[in-house]
């Protein structure tokens, strides 16, 4: 059974990585926030988590879910690589629907392309 988003909050710890347009491949810098998230993960190896796929609005709405789906597949896949169970990963897509910033700039745009992590509540 998929758990509900409601049932997740933020922790410092686990920091968003984030994606160039029109991609959901892992970047450098985005493999080194996801290797540090990595090792919290397997410090609290109870965590449940779940990574939200965001977009910027640019697109259609069904294709930015499409795309934020496999940006929080990207990061899931890359967690599991570093050893943490998918077992305890969920990933949901929200598309353009929920952006941090919503300025028509490129700076605003590159803040809404990423991946958020969440740790279910106990």
């Amino acid at each position: 059974m998929r758990p509900e988003p409601k049932e997740f909050a933020a922790v410092p710890e686990l920091r968003d990585i984030h994606f160039d347009f029109d991609r959901y491949d892992i970047r450098p810098d985005a493999a080194n926030v996801l290797n540090a998230n990595a090792e919290w993960l397997r410090a609290h190896p109870s965590a449940a988590i779940l990574i939200e796929g965001h977009c910027d609005d640019r697109g259609t709405n069904e294709y930015n879910l499409a795309l934020g789906h496999h940006r929080a597949e990207s990061a899931m896949n890359y967690l599991v690589a570093q050893g943490v169970p998918a077992s305890r990963i969920t990933v949901i897509s929200y598309g353009e629907e929920r952006p941090l910033c919503t300025d028509d700039t490129e700076a605003c745009w590159a803040k809404n392309r990423r991946a958020h992590t969440l740790v279910r509540r106990r």
